[in-house]
């Protein structure tokens, strides 16, 4: 049964794209600088996932129920850096989410492809709980 153009069998080798056409790809080290900064993180996991574990301070909009302009707007202006992410590159919200925010209008997206997985190997913080 295909759910989402890939078949049940092929989600295992599925691959997020490595880039998303007008969003700065970020790596861990990039990503965990932005974060320093007190950049704008945004979780778009589903929020069983969210629950178990994300970077402290992200805030959480379901990319399939409540990621939507106006909850990015509420977040973060426009012209201002946001990291997107999700559960790493075998997800692909993270870069649906990033394609999205840029075609309203944020220009600067960073697309935080190996996302919380490669977050929670580095040893980095992460909250538990909504």
């Amino acid at each position: 049964m295909a759910t989402t153009g890939i078949s049940y069998a092929d989600k295992d080798s599925y691959r997020s794209p490595e880039d998303v056409d007008g969003a700065i790809t970020t790596s861990l080290l990039e990503a965990k600088k932005l974060y320093d900064q007190g950049t704008v993180f945004i979780d778009v996991r589903n929020p069983r996932f969210y629950a178990k574990g994300h970077i402290p301070g992200a805030f959480h909009f379901d990319l399939k129920y409540n990621f939507d302009e106006s909850k990015l707007d509420g977040v973060a202006k426009k012209d201002q850096p946001i990291v997107i992410y999700c559960s790493g590159a075998k997800c692909s919200r993270s870069s649906r989410a990033s394609a999205k925010a840029l075609s309203w209008g944020f220009s600067k997206v960073h697309y935080f492809r190996v996302g919380i997985v490669d977050w929670k190997k580095a040893g980095y913080a992460v909250d538990v709980g909504e």
